[in-house]
C-alpha cells in the first residue's frame, strides 16, 4: 500500500489564491512542494486544473512533472470530474475526462480518479446540500438510463486510459449516482472495462445524508476487493434532531468517527496495492494537520506489514 497527498489547501504565504490550485509564483510553489516532501509525502494527487486543465500542452504538463521530481515528488493520480448522464453537461464533462487522461499520462500518474457529479436537475428542490434527508443527484433517485449512460461514458474513458496504461477509479461521492457501495459496483459492471475500479471514499458516504446509508465497516468490506485508489479523510458528525440534519467537522485521520485502523486493515487483507491518498485539511495549518494523518497511517501499516 502506497501513500500520497491529496492536498486540499495550498494557501501558502504569500500566496492567497484558490485553495486547491497551485501558486503561479515559482518560488512559492517550490516552497510548497519542498514542504510536502519534508513532512513525508513522496507523491501527490493533482486536480485536473492543477495538472494544466483543458488548454495544457504536453510540454507544459511534462514541465510540471519535472518540477515535482526536482523536489522528490511524483504524481500518483489526477482528479477530474463531471457526470455523464444529464444531457446539457454530459458532452462537455466527457471531453474533460478524456483530456484528463492525457494530462494524467503526461504528468506520470498511475490513476485517473473520477468524481462524477452533476448540477441539480431540479433547482426548485434546492442546491447540493450535505447532511439532509434528501440529496439531489443521488443513486436513490437515479434511473436505469442514468446508470447506463454513465457506464457507457466511463467505458469510453477507460478505453483511452488503457491505451496509456492507466487505471480509472470511480470515487464514491455525495451528490452522484455512485454514492454507496451498491451503486458504484453497479456502474463498474456497466462500464465493463478491466481497468475501472473504485475509490472507496468513506468520508463521502458519512456526510452524504443526515444518517449514513451504510456503516463505514460495511462499505469498506464490500469495496476493498474492487478498489485501486483511496481518498481518506475524517470528521465528526453532529446530528441536530430539531432540524433533522447533520453537520460535519473535518479533523485529521486519527481523530474522527471513521475507524481507519479497521478500514486500512480491511484494505490490506483484500490485497489492496494502490495509493492511499491522505485527503488534506481544508482550513488552518494543513501541513501540521496532514502530517498527523500521515504518521497515523504509517503507524497502522507498520503493524500490518
Amino acid at each position: 500500500m502506497k501513500i500520497c497527498y491529496a492536498y486540499r489547501r495550498t494557501i501558502f504565504y504569500p500566496y492567497d489564491g484558490g485553495s486547491r490550485g497551485l501558486p503561479e509564483d515559482r518560488k512559492t510553489r517550490e516552497r510548497l512542494f519542498r514542504s510536502m516532501h519534508d513532512i513525508g509525502f513522496d507523491a501527490v494527487e493533482l486536480s485536473f486544473d492543477a495538472s494544466g486543465g483543458m488548454e495544457a500542452t504536453e510540454q507544459e504538463v511534462k514541465d510540471l512533472r519535472k518540477e515535482l521530481a526536482d523536489y522528490g515528488i511524483s504524481c500518483a493520480g489526477v482528479r477530474a470530474g463531471g457526470g455523464l448522464y444529464v444531457p446539457r453537461v454530459m458532452a462537455e464533462n466527457k471531453r474533460t475526462l478524456m483530456k484528463a487522461v492525457d494530462n494524467a499520462y503526461w504528468v506520470g500518474a498511475e490513476v485517473l480518479n473520477c468524481a462524477i457529479g452533476t448540477p441539480p436537475r431540479n433547482v426548485s428542490l434546492g442546491g447540493l446540500s450535505i447532511g439532509e434527508g434528501f440529496v439531489q443527484g443521488a443513486s436513490k433517485t437515479a434511473t436505469a438510463e442514468d446508470f447506463e449512460r454513465t457506464g457507457a461514458g466511463i467505458h469510453d474513458v477507460a478505453e483511452k486510459a488503457a491505451g496509456y496504461g492507466l487505471d480509472v477509479t470511480l470515487e464514491v461521492h455525495q451528490h452522484t449516482l455512485v454514492d454507496n457501495s451498491w451503486s458504484v459496483k453497479h456502474v463498474i459492471e456497466l462500464a465493463d472495462s478491466p481497468n475501472v475500479y473504485v475509490n472507496p471514499d468513506l468520508g463521502n458516504i458519512l456526510w452524504n445524508y443526515n444518517h449514513p446509508e451504510e456503516t463505514m465497516e460495511e462499505a469498506i468490506l464490500e469495496l476493498a476487493p474492487v478498489s485501486k485508489y483511496w481518498h481518506c479523510k475524517n470528521m465528526h458528525r453532529v446530528y441536530v434532531p430539531e432540524l433533522d440534519r447533520s453537520f460535519f467537522i473535518r479533523v485529521p485521520l486519527p481523530d474522527g468517527e471513521i475507524d481507519y485502523r479497521f478500514a486500512i486493515s480491511a484494505m490490506h487483507a483484500a490485497g489492496f496495492d494502490g495509493w492511499l491518498a491522505v485527503e488534506g485539511a481544508t482550513e488552518g495549518d494543513q501541513l501540521t494537520a496532514d502530517k498527523r494523518s500521515l504518521d497515523y497511517v504509517k503507524d497502522i501499516l507498520a503493524g500490518l506489514e
